[in-house]
């Protein structure tokens, strides 16, 4: 005996009607708009985990390159400079999920050309040998060599747009002006300093290569007339952990410190990431909805097609409860199967649109992401399996909604008004 036997009769009553049936003139045109509802179900969930995918990745990329200029987490001392980092570095590694640490002085400046062009820029004091550990501004270097910042060179390395702003080439020289004050027999004047271009660097991050620049950490303390570095910045093994692992140094290291992950220090920009995607798998949601729209008018046709064959049931003694379930294993096969397509085909593409997209290019011969633009042509994607599980539940369950009422009211429907005309 089949499995199928082994079903309750409302099970194979339920998934007899989702198939072609010759009941009636309509049951052909009945079929029709189911096969309509479930592709449209489909095409809704497929196109959810696409858009969700292509999302994380633009967010992946863009966060990586920001991370490869910016630290996960920095420290300060609430009192001001940390004359002992080196002990704080110390304590923060002992966390073992702490990669690296290494100190810094960061302010603002302006950076002029000599006798040219200005802009403004944030300036970063840094070790060269331990910024390796926190983070890969050495690996993005287009000309010239981090470990050129030495001490006492005022040296100075670039982001390739900043020096492009300025017309800068390695070896050429550019003015440093802070916005402290210091007296003169002229009055009060910007405290300033010619530094060398030694390098420049491409983070692939509009924001950095725009406007930020390293030098010494031992120059950027006499700029800044400090006797210490600032604080500590610190990589640990899992980025979005960092929250967490902030609260867990604070706890242990010692001191009345400070913490700043990297979601804080951008958190403008992740929050407005965040609501965008929000934004969009509320909209995206709505073509599933209309989908399931479709599904409750699919059941209703079938109800009233079938009206004579719920009198029989009716009158062989099917019980009300018995003729709803028919009709919602109806609907629910046709949400299940439409769901399942959808997220075999969403996901299908989300794992190949880098096959995808250029193959569309070529045929189209058009080119969706301008390099000038974004820094990279290739459309990404990170297909996150939480992302596809909670579309998937969403479509099922909003499936499973679009069958209560025509499944209730083919439970109310009464045999003999059924019967009169048959």
């Amino acid at each position: 005996m089949s499995i199928l036997h082994k079903l309750p009769f409302e099970w194979l009553v339920g998934l007899r009607y989702t198939r072609a049936g010759k009941g009636s003139d309509n049951s052909g045109f009945i079929s029709f708009i189911s096969l309509i509802s479930v592709a449209g179900i489909a095409l809704g969930v497929a196109a959810l985990i696409i858009v969700l995918s292509v999302m994380n990745g633009f967010q992946k990329q863009v966060t990586d390159r920001m991370l490869s200029v910016l630290a996960h987490i920095e420290v300060f001392d609430a009192r001001g400079d940390m004359p002992q980092w080196r002990d704080a570095a110390k304590e923060a590694l002992r966390n073992p999920a702490v990669l690296g640490a290494a100190p810094f002085v960061q302010s603002e400046a302006l950076l002029q050309q000599q006798g040219g062009a200005m802009r403004p820029a944030v300036i970063r004091g840094i070790l060269p040998e331990a910024e390796r550990d926190v983070s890969d501004v050495a690996g993005t270097m287009r000309q010239g060599r981090l470990d050129s910042l030495t001490p006492g060179s005022f040296n100075i390395v670039l982001g390739y747009a900043l020096a492009g702003a300025l017309n800068l080439q390695v070896g050429d020289k550019v003015t440093m002006l802070l916005a402290q004050a210091q007296a003169t027999p002229a009055g009060l004047l910007p405290r300033m300093r010619t530094f060398t271009v030694s390098g420049v660097f491409e983070a692939g991050h509009a924001e950095f290569d725009a406007g930020m620049a390293f030098i010494s950490l031992e120059d950027a303390q006499k700029m800044e007339r400090l006797a210490a570095p600032a604080g500590l910045r610190l990589r640990i093994r899992d980025m979005h952990q960092a929250p967490q692992i902030a609260q867990e140094l604070k706890k242990s290291m010692s001191g009345d410190l400070v913490m700043r992950d990297w979601s804080q220090l951008n958190a403008v920009w992740f929050g407005a990431v965040q609501t965008e995607k929000k934004m969009m798998f509320i909209i995206l949601t709505l073509i599933v909805t209309v989908a399931a729209f479709n599904l409750v008018s699919t059941l209703v046709m079938t109800v009233t097609d079938k009206q004579a064959d719920i009198a029989i049931l009716r009158t062989l003694g099917a019980s009300p409860r018995s003729i709803m379930k028919i009709f919602i294993v109806q609907g629910a096969v046709a949400g299940l199967l439409g769901t399942a397509l959808g997220v075999g085909g969403g996901v299908l593409v989300a794992l190949n649109i880098d096959v995808i997209v250029p193959f569309i290019e070529q045929l189209l011969g058009v080119q969706f992401l301008s390099k000038d633009i974004y820094q990279f042509t290739a459309v990404p994607s990170d297909l996150r399996w939480p992302d596809v599980a909670r579309i998937g539940v969403v479509a099922v369950i909003l499936a499973f909604a679009a069958t209560l009422y025509p499944s209730w009211s083919a439970s109310r429907v009464k045999p003999a008004e059924a019967l009169r005309y048959e």
